[in-house]
């Protein structure tokens, strides 16, 4: 029996499958490739309620992705009437240019979502995050510094910004970013990860070797911090402990040849 009859089969014999709305319709049909039956579905759904911001926002998106970016820019139009001071639509907007390979446009319209909500960490934030997602370290930190005065606390801005920082060569405003990203979340690897690198690129052994021990606290089969452990060790001059380091990123499936490259180092004193 294929999965689509169990599934049916399922269905009947819990009384589930609820008739799917129109964006969840939607959004199977772009993932299937039916790009026009998906725009015939919102479409239709919109001209009966027009007022469904999601709808709208997927129509947006689904526009763009198809090539019609008049059309999507229409939307957002629609949009902006519904949500007048809100910077949602042009927030849209950008991802409307971003689907269109429009980056200095897409930055533009995030710009614009910033200057519309001044209070709102929203535009500054899209705009910094999608700054630094295309190599624009200087671009990003401007925005995500923005973005963390308006309010923004959450661990994954403060990342973001920690390696737009480091990418800059700001090392003490990274580590600053990192520890406000822990702060918001104890637990979040990317900013243990990001100390880990700040303190490595300072040669700070001890420093490295305390993040990455919380890392491994965490997540105890992530190689690449039993590889970071090593690397510290050695430069501590505990170099059993480096051995077993690198032993232990072998069987969690570290690669080969940068276990082998380590190792070398370590024991032709290069490390």
């Amino acid at each position: 029996m294929s999965w689509l009859a169990c599934a049916l089969v399922a269905c009947v014999l819990t009384g589930g499958c609820a008739p799917q709305g129109p964006i969840e319709r939607a959004q199977q049909l772009v993932r299937l490739h039916r790009e026009a039956e998906a725009i015939a579905t919102l479409r239709a759904h919109l001209a009966k309620h027009p007022d469904d911001v999601p709808a709208r926002r997927l129509y947006v998106r689904v526009l763009a992705f198809t090539g019609d970016i008049e059309g999507a820019r229409r939307e957002v139009a629609e949009l902006e009437r519904r949500l007048p001071g809100d910077p949602v639509p042009w927030i849209e907007l950008g991802h409307a240019y971003e689907l269109a390979h429009r980056f200095d446009e897409a930055l533009a319209a995030y710009d614009t979502a910033a200057s519309v909500a001044p209070a709102s960490p929203a535009g500054p934030r899209e705009g910094g995050m999608r700054a630094a997602r295309w190599g624009e370290a200087e671009e990003a930190v401007s925005r995500l510094e923005e973005a963390t005065r308006r309010g923004a606390t959450d661990a994954e801005t403060f990342h973001v910004l920690g390696l737009a920082r480091l990418n800059v060569r700001d090392l003490d405003g990274a580590e600053e970013a990192y520890r406000r990203g822990l702060a918001a979340d104890a637990k979040s690897t990317e900013n243990h990860l990001g100390l880990a690198t700040v303190a490595v690129v300072r040669g700070d052994a001890a420093a490295a070797l305390s993040a990455y021990d919380a890392i491994v606290s965490q997540r105890p089969s992530y190689a690449a911090a039993q590889l970071g452990r090593a690397w510290a060790l050695a430069k501590l001059g505990r170099r059993s402990e480096a051995e077993r380091a690198l032993d232990r990123a072998a069987e969690l499936g570290a690669p080969a040849a940068n276990v082998d490259k380590q190792r070398k180092a370590m024991r032709s004193g290069a490390l």
